[in-house]
């Protein structure tokens, strides 16, 4: 098997000080402000990102400890395949969240709906871009009945 090594890109500054107090997703932040600090070494990568209103972030759940690849989700009270989650208990404790973009200021983004914990390792950005990113007639699977209760939290 081949070793993959990453390198954090930046942290992600929330107010989110535990991961009970973070959001389960991005939409459920209440609009919750963070900054992104990127890395002086990568800064010449943010060239041109400032056009686009919202980016993905992947960043590494550097609190998550071990996995189980049956889970009982937070919208549900059975076990699911951790795959069909999006729990942070993963073989690979890897996070995606679209953020909006507000504005950028040399090496710091100022975005918004953080759903992440302050100090989280980023590794990634993109743009995101609806024609790429956007799906059409998607299904939701065992999720389907439970999406409204999601929005409570």
């Amino acid at each position: 098997m081949t070793e993959l090594r990453f390198e954090p890109i930046g942290i992600i500054h929330t107010p989110f000080k535990t991961t009970a107090e973070a959001p389960i997703q991005p939409r459920y932040s209440g609009g919750r402000a963070g900054t992104v600090e990127i890395y002086s070494r990568f800064e010449e990568g943010l060239a041109d990102l400032d056009g686009f209103s919202h980016v993905i972030l992947i960043y590494h759940l550097h609190l998550s400890e071990g996995f189980a690849l049956k889970v009982k989700p937070y919208m549900d009270d059975r076990l699911r395949g951790v795959f069909a989650t999006r729990a942070p208990r993963r073989p690979n404790p890897l996070g995606l969240s679209v953020v909006r973009l507000d504005k950028i200021e040399k090496n710091i983004l100022y975005v918004t709906n953080v759903d992440m914990v302050d100090g989280t390792p980023l590794l990634d950005i993109k743009p995101y871009v609806p024609e790429f990113d956007k799906a059409e007639k998607i299904e939701i699977g065992w999720l389907k009945d439970k999406i409204k209760k999601g929005s409570e939290k």
